[in-house]
């Protein structure tokens, strides 16, 4: 007999089983943790850390990330701003010893975000950015949990290392000396931590790195130990379509920018590149090209944010001439359908599960609408980065159906997010999708049980209509498990909705029918959202920027579903006369 299953307010409680099995792995990760710091903060520790010296710099690798060089020069007029936060601190201020404005400010102020467009500022950029270095050094240069733990030191090595020789060139001998000292010390320190086990391999890109900016013996121990780390994950983590394990756009942009500058590094040193991760830079921009939409930009799913024009082009100029990618990534659960003037990313498999999963969204099915190079239809774009709460990550918060107040999934909360992190359980399992294509148009059928919990299936059927320039769908929920009987018992409602997550930029208006909605994007054109739902309303919404809220709107097509019977709501997006 199968497991009894609870229901809540939002959503169902899981089997006991599960919940012990989770609760198990967060009481072992919370007993790891407290005993990775003990040692991290012992003596002994502190003496491996110091290692062998370091004479001299080697390699000067290339971030093929575009920098802000205004921005460098307003913190040298004294203002440090980083993550939507900002921080007074005059030309010579400490921000290490004042009170950060936020959390985000702080990770993003010990990673040291602010250094490449600091150095990118020129000699005066440099040396500021030394001096800055000493102050982090004086109250921050002995481990703690926070500035030494994985969300800060992974992205603070690879800046310092990237940076480490226009430093060096405007230090004094033991400014240099310390620069090295530091990232040495550092970097081995990195090559240690196993917290946070989804960015292994990026922590295994910046250790080889910050290698090979380090000469002799020092850098060749940390090449050796960071490729070998490196080989372990590369292939779990690169999927064969190029999409990354998270199943996240942006952060398969993002690795794709690490390798491509220890691809460089490596080069200066005269070392080849790993074969594993030459292919794996193949397969990233391929599918950086087929994440990217006709405006440039990148589309948003699971915990990735859209990426702006510039920094994809940045991304792909080291293969402008790459092959066209296909318009289906079976691998990462993504298919994309053209035609028209109108383009559609769909999300078409299971979230990530596990400790891949801890910017994993709930929101199967979910869609992007590009509509004459206007970005139309869009979700929150919720990521880690953002000042929002895991809310974001539940179904109301993307372009889906959502059921009830309950979400096709939730992320952990309390004890064991705080030991795992806030990985995302109870999603759906099984996603499967079937796509046709023909002369007319494409379509697509995505199915998936993420509503199990209350008895039904989800299926989104999708048409893109290349003739009519337009695009149909029909949104179905089915009982799992058929029942004669059940038509006849008492009758249960849930309501149910089809949600549109307006870009900022476009607006909408409900005709004087009270169904039909009329969405205008940026260039002015319009588009009519028709349908057969019961209601129809345009409500507030949230998109995120590099972290911050904007205001945006959403369109709800609203209905009732039976449990037992089902129902469906059928919608059609096209384009206005005139």
């Amino acid at each position: 007999m199968a497991p009894a299953v609870k229901r809540s307010a939002n959503g169902y409680r899981p089997p006991a089983r599960k919940r012990a099995r989770v609760l198990w792995r967060a009481l072992s990760a919370e007993l790891s943790t407290h005993i990775e710091r003990e040692w991290f903060g012992s003596g002994p520790h502190r003496l491996l850390l110091s290692g062998r010296k370091v004479e001299a710099l080697a390699a000067h690798p290339r971030d093929p990330r575009p920098v802000n060089a205004g921005q460098g020069r307003r913190v040298l007029a004294g203002t440090l701003a980083l993550d939507g936060g900002s921080l007074r601190i005059g030309e010579a201020g400490d921000p290490f010893d004042t009170a950060s404005p936020t959390r985000r400010f702080a990770v993003s102020l010990h990673r040291f975000d602010w250094l490449p467009d600091l150095v990118a500022a020129g000699p005066d950029g440099a040396r500021r950015a030394l001096r800055l270095l000493d102050d982090w050094r004086r109250v921050f240069g002995k481990w703690n949990a926070f500035s030494w733990g994985p969300d800060c030191l992974e992205r603070r090595v690879f800046h310092l290392a990237c940076a480490a020789r226009p430093l060096a060139a405007e230090a004094s001998d033991a400014e240099a000396a310390d620069l090295r000292r530091d990232l040495a010390r550092q970097a081995r320190h990195l090559a240690e931590i196993k917290k946070i086990p989804a960015r292994a391999l990026e922590r295994a890109v910046a250790v080889t790195i910050a290698g090979c900016v380090l000469a002799g013996k020092p850098g060749e121990a940390l090449i050796d130990k960071g490729l070998k780390a490196l080989s372990r994950h590369i292939d779990r983590i690169v999927l064969p379509d190029g999409g990354h394990a998270t199943r996240s756009p942006e952060a398969g942009v993002e690795l794709l920018f690490d390798l491509l500058t220890l691809d460089d590094a490596l080069r200066q040193r005269g070392k080849p590149t790993p074969e594993a991760a030459a292919r794996a830079i193949d397969r990233l921009s391929t599918a950086t090209r087929f994440f990217t939409l006709g405006d440039g930009g990148l589309a948003a799913f699971h915990g990735g944010e859209t990426v702006g024009p510039t920094r994809i082009a940045a991304a792909l100029a080291h293969d402008d001439t790459g092959p066209r990618p296909l318009n289906s990534a079976p691998h990462s659960g993504y298919e994309k359908m053209v035609g028209g003037s109108l383009e559609l990313i769909a999300d078409c498999g299971p979230p990530a599960a596990g400790f891949l999963s801890i910017a994993a969204c709930a929101q199967p099915a979910a869609i992007e609408i590009l509509c004459a190079k206007d970005r139309l239809i869009t979700s929150c774009g919720w990521s880690p980065e953002a000042a929002g709460a895991h809310a974001f990550r539940l179904s109301d918060a993307a372009s889906t159906v959502s059921v009830g107040d309950g979400s096709a999934g939730r992320p952990l909360s309390g004890f064991r997010a705080k030991a795992l992190g806030p990985w995302l359980v109870d999603g759906a399992t099984t996603v499967s999708a079937e796509r046709h294509d023909d002369v007319g148009g494409v379509w697509l059928d995505i199915v998936h049980d993420g509503w199990r919990h209350v008895g039904l299936t989800h299926t989104r059927r999708l048409f893109l209509d290349a003739v009519a320039d337009e695009l149909r769908g029909e949104d179905s929920l089915t009982p799992i498990a058929a029942d004669p009987g059940a038509a006849e018992g008492p009758r249960r409602y849930l309501p149910f909705a089809v949600r549109f997550h307006l870009h900022p930029e476009a607006r909408a208006s409900i005709a004087r029918d009270g169904k039909s909605v009329l969405i205008r994007g940026p260039n002015n054109i319009g588009w009519w959202l028709r349908n057969d739902a019961v209601d129809v309303e345009i409500a507030p919404s949230a998109h995120f920027d590099h972290g911050l809220a904007r205001k945006a709107g959403q369109v709800v097509l609203k209905s009732q579903v039976r449990p037992e019977v089902g129902a469906k709501i059928r919608w059609k997006l096209t384009r206005a006369e005139g």
